[in-house]
């Protein structure tokens, strides 16, 4: 018989620049599989740093990369136990927010890459959490969100998928399905290309905020 035990966890997670009274933009960004968040975090290091504050949560669950056991990677969920698994990655996003204490002066952003994109869309839907601008990357979205979990979201969210046109992911008929169902879900959703692969390039974060 399969149980449950609760405990106490500790997790880390990783900042880059300053937060002052000059920053402009929070940006709370989330990994994609095989990441860790010390190295993903590296990505944003083009951005203003006076005027960008960059979050990246780590996703929990560890292992080995390649046969020769030397690098790490991560993953935020598997299909194992994933209404639980789910609780916990949230509840642990909330404990980074509140330990940050992001001031109500500053743009909010919330980035999401390849699977993270499904982690910070389901922190949005289930916490409401109301923000400047979301951007998605080469990632799908949850399959039990719908539009019901976005009513509280501001029409003055500027929301933006961003998907790379050699993507080995990208079959024309799935995204173009993919597009019309979250179409409907968060109506003011921005679909961009870019001519690179699955990959997040900072060169394609240019006016998404």
């Amino acid at each position: 018989m399969q149980k449950e035990a609760t405990y106490q966890s500790i997790n880390t997670y990783d900042t880059l620049n300053e937060l002052t009274s000059k920053t402009k933009n929070v940006w709370l960004v989330f990994h994609g599989i095989g990441y860790l968040s010390r190295y993903f975090i590296r990505l944003f290091e083009s951005l203003d740093k006076e005027e960008n504050y960059i979050i990246a949560p780590q996703a929990p669950s560890k292992y080995y990369k390649g046969e020769d056991y030397r690098r790490v990677g991560a993953s935020w969920l598997t299909k194992e136990n994933t209404k639980t698994e789910t609780q916990n990655v949230l509840n642990y996003i909330d404990a980074v927010v509140a330990a940050e204490n992001i001031p109500n002066t500053t743009r909010f952003v919330i980035l999401g890459y390849s699977q993270g994109v499904s982690i910070a869309s389901r922190w949005i839907a289930s916490r409401k959490k109301n923000c400047h601008a979301i951007v998605m990357i080469s990632g799908g979205f949850p399959k039990e969100l719908s539009k019901d979990d976005f009513t509280f979201m501001s029409t003055d969210t500027k929301v933006t998928h961003i998907l790379g046109e050699k993507d080995p992911y990208f079959e024309i008929e799935k995204v173009n399905a993919e597009k019309e169902r979250v179409k409907q879900i968060i109506p003011q959703i921005e679909f961009r290309t870019h001519s690179g692969g699955h990959e997040l390039d900072p060169k394609t974060l240019v006016n998404v905020l």
